[in-house]
């Protein structure tokens, strides 16, 4: 009389979250490097403008907070100069700053910051980024979601050169949830931008998407999740995977990471070689 000898089927081991190949080749030992180049840079107008745009909370004021204290290998909130005039609302106008340089003076390149409004509001209209992009609007200009700038506003640009021009646009869109109609959004952006401009994608709180890689930065590059993401944003926006840079900003860390930099900096460097490259 032999009792049950069935063995239970063999547990199958989950996937690795780990990529035993890195699907983006980086070098973690070139902050000095981008550093010396960014700090040389002449580029034929000046300054490049570089426009960042995504939703309340992708980290845009943190991404530039982060780029200026990679460059100045310090705390740096303190030390962004805004072109805003004071007491102007934030959330209702472009804020454009200044990035300092070790030692004096300031790189030939800006961030220009556009808050997108509550999406139950609307958010900023589609024509008026368009106009930004065109060099259109004036630094001051009060955005209204319920309809864009006429040309009859004092505010109204009918005449923009080169330098009023945007020369890169970036849009910050956290890695751990975008919302569909954030993409929607962009893909109206997408269809009446100029095709020529230059297009990237910053992916913020990479630290909230794989544990592995917040317990080590240097793994971002390992990840699967990660590479998902990328992968996703391409397809979606139709945007190349090369430029498109996973990032961990500052927050409240008190000391310099130089892996954080690292990332940082590279997207950097991609950014204004692009603008560069578009603004010649």
């Amino acid at each position: 009389m032999g009792g049950n000898s069935s063995k239970s089927p063999p547990v199958t081991p989950a996937p690795s979250p780990e990529l035993k190949c890195p699907w983006r080749s980086v070098n973690w030992s070139t902050k000095q490097e981008i550093l010396k180049h960014l700090n040389v840079l002449k580029p034929s107008v000046e300054p490049l403008r570089i426009l960042l745009y995504g939703p309340a909370g992708a980290g845009k004021s943190c991404f530039i907070n982060s780029v200026q204290r990679a460059l100045l290998g310090c705390n740096a909130s303190s030390s962004l100069e805004s072109s805003a005039g004071a007491g102007e609302s934030s959330t209702l106008s472009i804020k454009s700053y200044k990035l300092k340089k070790r030692g004096g003076g300031h790189y030939p390149f800006v961030f220009s910051d556009i808050i997108v409004l509550d999406p139950s509001k609307g958010g900023i209209h589609t024509e008026d980024i368009i106009k930004v992009l065109e060099g259109r609007i004036l630094e001051g200009y009060k955005f209204d979601a319920a309809s864009p700038i006429t040309e009859d506003d004092p505010k109204y640009n009918h005449c923009p050169n080169l330098c009023d021009k945007v020369h890169c646009l970036v849009y910050v869109l956290p890695s751990d949830s975008t919302a569909p109609n954030v993409i929607e959004k962009i893909r109206k952006i997408q269809e009446k931008a100029s095709k020529s401009i230059p297009k990237v994608i910053v992916l913020t709180k990479v630290d909230k998407v794989s544990e592995m890689v917040n317990r080590d930065l240097r793994k971002v590059y390992h990840s699967k999740k990660i590479e998902e993401k990328v992968e996703d944003c391409s397809d979606k926006l139709t945007i190349l995977s090369d430029n498109i840079h996973p990032v961990k900003n500052y927050h409240a860390e008190v000391n310099e990471d130089a892996n954080v930099d690292v990332l940082i900096l590279m997207a950097l460097r991609n950014i204004v070689k692009l603008a560069n490259n578009y603004a010649k």
